[in-house]
């Protein structure tokens, strides 16, 4: 199973600061909106989002459908088939997606609670 390019997503307080203090540690802005309390930040390979207000707590995120560039992969799983996929497994992915093609997400949590965005962009 492949579910595309990995970043970790902070529920931040202040963005402003969030965004100063990881500018300090070299990440530079590739995406986002600040001013509708989002951004994607990056160093290397490594990828942060920063959520203003978005979520609750901090998740781990795979977009399936990019490469860790937000580059359109030509070959990847549909996030529509990774969710019935995990919930075959016996993972709770919540309700099946409506769509059938494009844009679509779905939420997991592991074990300890943490929350897991298959977040499907193309």
């Amino acid at each position: 199973m492949t579910i595309g390019a990995f970043s970790i997503s902070l529920a931040v307080k202040d963005i402003e600061a969030s965004k100063s203090f990881y500018e300090t540690l070299g990440f530079t802005t590739m995406g986002g909106d600040q001013g509708q309390g989002w951004l994607i930040l990056k160093n290397g390979r490594n990828i942060i989002g920063l959520f203003q207000g978005m979520f609750e707590k901090n998740m781990l995120t795979f977009n399936p459908g990019w490469d860790q560039d937000a580059n359109t992969m030509d070959d990847f799983e549909d996030v529509r088939v990774l969710q019935k996929r995990l919930s075959d497994a016996g993972l709770d992915a919540g309700m099946p997606i409506e769509s059938e093609t494009g844009p679509a997400s779905f939420t997991i949590t592991d074990p300890d609670g943490n929350p897991v965005l298959i977040d499907q962009h193309v």
